[in-house]
């Protein structure tokens, strides 16, 4: 220890003697870091491989999606494993909701907003509320539009509502799993595509629905000019979110079957808004008559009966 303490005081004096000669001498601290010299320049990103990033994903969103995955999910008969489709905030479901209503051009709508926990909980009550929605509006416009015919008796159809919630449902489920199997099969045979989760594609089609809740609402409006003006805004706003987020995983694919998926998204996407809104709102109505009252008959005393006739 001595030897040590006696070691210090040298080295120490050392060095107060070199500042002493040269007081612009500099000296090496073990604690400090070691700078990296400036001179040496970062490999400049490749021309588009930025927007590549940004629709396709990078290195790092594909470790975390690793990571993530790696984490011990329970059995699919708990109560836990259904609970992780619905861990989701309010912030996270109104962020989701105006990333549909407000599509950014260029940016990817599962990358943006969906991938790093996907969720069931905006999807089902989003499609919950457009049934509703659909339904008391389809209801309420055919009552304003014959409101103050005499011949018309208003009768509530509550069919709607069944009608309505196997459209929106099977499509919101059905079209997503085809898609999804179609994105499968296609990226055995290509292996450049990118292939998105069935969760994740459910997910965009729930919330891309969002934008036909007020839409159904302004539809009570008994202006057809005015009805078809709005479907058409809402089809172009949720359709600009599916072609966004598919056109990435299948541009790569053949020419045509990337052009003629894309096409069918929107077909189909076309089909549910025209549908629903010649269904529901712009179907002709039967007037059904008043219901006519039985003619009073009055007994006589004789054993006779007199009809009265009302005029």
């Amino acid at each position: 220890i001595a030897c040590l303490v006696m070691y210090f005081f040298a080295e120490f004096d050392d060095a107060a003697n070199l500042l002493a000669a040269n007081p612009d001498a500099t000296t090496i601290s073990i604690d400090e870091p070691v700078e990296t010299p400036k001179n040496q320049h970062s490999r400049l990103p490749e021309p588009g491989r930025e927007e590549d990033d940004e629709l396709l994903g990078t290195d790092d969103s594909d470790k975390t999606e690793l990571l993530a995955g790696q984490k011990k999910s329970a059995p699919f008969w708990t109560f836990e494993y259904y609970q992780t489709f619905f861990d989701v905030d309010t912030y996270q479901v109104l962020d989701r909701i105006k990333g549909s209503v407000f599509p950014v051009p260029g940016k990817n709508f599962v990358r943006l907003y969906i991938r790093s926990n996907p969720d069931l909980y905006g999807p089902f009550w989003i499609c919950a509320t457009l049934v509703f929605t659909i339904a008391v509006s389809g209801n309420l416009s055919n009552f304003f539009i014959h409101l103050g015919k005499p011949t018309y008796h208003y009768v509530p159809e509550f069919r709607k509502v069944s009608i309505a919630a196997t459209t929106i449902y099977a499509y919101a489920w059905l079209v997503p799993l085809a898609l999804w199997g179609f994105l499968m099969w296609r990226n055995s045979k290509v292996m450049n595509i990118v292939s998105y989760s069935f969760l994740e594609i459910v997910c965009v089609y729930g919330y891309s629905l969002f934008i036909y809740i007020p839409t159904a609402i302004l539809w009570i409006i008994p202006q057809k000019v005015v009805r078809w003006v709005l479907m058409v805004f809402s089809l172009c706003l949720s359709g600009s979110v599916l072609v966004m987020t598919f056109w990435p995983a299948v541009r790569d694919d053949n020419r045509r079957i990337a052009v003629a998926t894309v096409a069918t998204i929107l077909l189909l996407h076309a089909l549910l808004a025209v549908g629903c809104l010649a269904y529901f709102f712009d179907a002709p109505e039967l007037d059904l008559p008043a219901p006519v009252l039985p003619e009073p008959i009055i007994p006589a005393h004789n054993g006779t009966t007199i009809v009265t006739k009302s005029h």
